[in-house]
Formats: C-alpha cells, sequence, structure tokens
C-alpha cells in the first residue's frame, strides 16, 4: 500500500523512497530505476514486469506528468491484454492502491517532474 506522495518521495509500508522505482505483483520493490530516455518510458524501461504478467500496470508519470508512454509500449500491452494506466502521480497512487487489492498490479513511478 502507497501510505503518502511528495515531490521525490514515495512512502510504501513505512519504508520511505526517494527515487524512481518499479512494484512487482508480488510485492518486491526495486528502486533507483532509471527509464534509457529520460522522459520516454519504454518496453524495454519495464520488460520484467511485463514479464511477471501483472493483470494492470500502472505509470506515475511524475508529479507533473512528464513522463510519457511509448506508443510501442501502449501496443504491446494491449496485445497481452494487460490493462495499462498512466496518469500523474497523486492519481496513478490512488489507482494503483484500489486496484492492487483485488488484481495483480504492477506500477512503476517517476518521483520528481
Amino acid at each position: 500500500m502507497i501510505e503518502s506522495f511528495c515531490f521525490g518521495t514515495l512512502v510504501i509500508d513505512g519504508k520511505t523512497y526517494t527515487s524512481d522505482l518499479i512494484i512487482y505483483p508480488d510485492g518486491r520493490i526495486v528502486d533507483a530505476w532509471w527509464r534509457k530516455s529520460g522522459h520516454l518510458l519504454t518496453i524495454e524501461d519495464i520488460d520484467e514486469l511485463i514479464q511477471s504478467q501483472p493483470d494492470v500496470i500502472v505509470a506515475g508519470t511524475g508529479v507533473h506528468g512528464y513522463m510519457k508512454p511509448d506508443d510501442h509500449l501502449n501496443r504491446l500491452l494491449n496485445r497481452k491484454k494487460i490493462t495499462f494506466i498512466a496518469d500523474k502521480n497523486e492519481l496513478a497512487i490512488k489507482q494503483y492502491n484500489s486496484l492492487s487489492q483485488n488484481k495483480r498490479v504492477g506500477a512503476c513511478f517517476h518521483l520528481t517532474c
């Protein structure tokens, strides 16, 4: 459960994270996550998350929503029948917390811009 968020910080189950991160459906968290192309989210950036076979992937695109999903990523997730939600962090966190109660949800969050 994501408890709180502010610019550059995310608190999950009592632990504070200060770098971009990926949350896997099994609850594993990988922090210090970097994308190959800065603010572009690509298949390569979340390939391991996709391979974990979630029902849903939630992408927190930053406080102001500057991280953008690549069109190829959207098409791949559609083919794999993985629901994809990309939104500013405030809304993405609400979606993640709600959906993770009854679905296999993975997520990635850009914690700053």
